[in-house]
């Protein structure tokens, strides 16, 4: 028997032709298998004489997830700690249908967030993003994936700069539309997308075409892109690396400004699937670069005014992060339900404290902090600047004084002009 055959779950990659593109060692396993879970198109290229019990995913996928772990054996309940729990002595073995590659963007992904890989056997169909660069003639390395299936159209923003090549899974037939009006607005519209349908399988159509004249309709739900990003002279390229200039944001003229900014995330630093707290978040300018950093960098905007809260909101859409989460509120009111952070920003809100009261808000955030963590405060008042002092003399890190002046007219001669100077605390927690 194969070392596969004993474990209890078996996630097969399925192309879009079904059964027949199978290879022998997943048609046994899955022929194995007591119990099959998959869309229904999947279910249906099982042979109609299999005596096997046949369950449909169902939205959301969450209790899809949870029906699957509920077949897990009770030898692995110590190897990784799942609410689920089986209550049946027998090993019973379960096979999930999948379409691609489950761990591209896939099952297989959601279900090793409970398991270990020593219960779970994948077999990997080639994957969209492969499919695409063999019919486009792309390095699967030299390009940037992503999926627009379920998620905000405006996650494309950060991936459209200069050159690049994306390769994206559509969430429907209207997708590519709406990704070719999304790049002529940016100034992109000299673009090419090919759209490819049922990729992989023998109903295969693609379809080419500019972004500014792109006319094709009637277009197959199951499709994914390919897209060369163009800019014209005129386009609006916004870079990736932090410091955005300050007329990207929508704001009221309390931000914190590119240059300064620029310093802030360097603090910070940004590290995939960490969490940022940006309290007194002001427009969200620190948190939204720290999303856009990368795919996987996530962050809560804090922030009590209603009308800032509403330019967070269209900023983070209008910048390609519109899965920021923002909070209505101030510290600590709203601090107990959210993910502990990785990095804490405090831009505002420590001028609403009197001394002591500022000191234990940073005592309170330092708890909340995950060790090796990254705190960082900015003053602009005296009043904060003592604030700061003090914690810098009972705790360490650094204090730095930051001074920024832009060049401006005086007159018929030209001079500097000083933006108002930043008094910057940060620290590293220690593990």
């Amino acid at each position: 028997m194969h070392k596969n055959s004993k474990k209890w779950l078996r996630v097969i990659g399925i192309g879009e032709d079904g059964w027949e593109d199978l290879g022998a060692d997943a048609k046994l396993l899955i022929h194995e298998s007591q119990v099959v879970l998959g869309g229904k198109r999947h279910l249906k290229m099982l042979p109609d004489d299999w005596k096997v019990k046949r369950i449909s995913w169902t939205s959301p996928m969450r209790e899809s997830v949870e029906k699957i772990l509920s077949f897990r054996p009770d030898r692995f309940e110590n190897i990784k700690s799942t609410p689920i729990r089986n209550k049946k002595k027998d090993m019973v073995t379960v096979a999930v249908l999948a379409s691609g590659d489950p761990l591209c963007y896939g099952i297989a992904t959601k279900l090793l967030r409970h398991l270990h890989i020593d219960e779970v056997c994948i077999k990997p169909a080639l994957s969209t993003f492969s499919l695409i660069c063999s019919r486009v003639g792309w390095s699967l390395p030299d390009i940037e994936t992503l999926t627009l299936h379920g998620r905000p159209m405006e996650m494309l923003h950060p991936f459209v700069q200069p050159g690049a090549k994306l390769g994206v899974l559509s969430m429907d037939s209207t997708t590519p539309q709406k990704t070719a009006k999304m790049l002529a607005s940016r100034g992109f519209g000299k673009s090419k997308i090919t759209v490819l349908e049922h990729i992989g399988g023998s109903k295969e159509k693609n379809f080419s075409g500019r972004a500014d004249s792109w006319n094709h309709t009637g277009l197959a739900d199951l499709n994914a892109m390919a897209i060369e990003c163009i800019p014209l002279k005129s386009a609006d390229v916004i870079p990736r690396i932090p410091g955005l200039a300050d007329e990207k944001f929508v704001h009221d003229g309390q931000l914190t400004k590119c240059e300064i900014r620029a310093v802030v995330l360097s603090k910070l630093m940004p590290i995939v699937d960490q969490v940022l707290w940006d309290i007194g978040a002001g427009c969200g300018s620190v948190a939204i670069e720290w999303m856009r950093s990368h795919p996987r960098c996530m962050a809560v905007a804090i922030e009590k005014s209603k009308t800032r809260l509403k330019m967070i909101k269209q900023n983070a859409i209008n910048l390609g992060v519109p899965l920021l989460k923002i909070v209505s509120g101030e510290v600590p009111d709203v601090l107990d339900n959210l993910v502990l952070p990785d990095a804490i920003f405090v831009g505002g809100g420590l001028s609403d404290f009197k001394q002591e009261d500022s000191s234990s808000m940073l005592d309170l955030l330092w708890k909340f902090l995950k060790p090796g963590g990254r705190l960082v405060a900015h003053a602009v008042t005296f009043e904060t600047e003592r604030q700061l002092l003090s914690w810098y003399k009972k705790n360490g890190g650094d204090l730095t004084r930051l001074s920024i002046s832009r060049a401006d007219s005086i007159g018929k001669v030209n001079g500097w002009k000083p933006l108002r100077p930043v008094t910057q605390y940060s620290i590293i927690k220690e593990y």
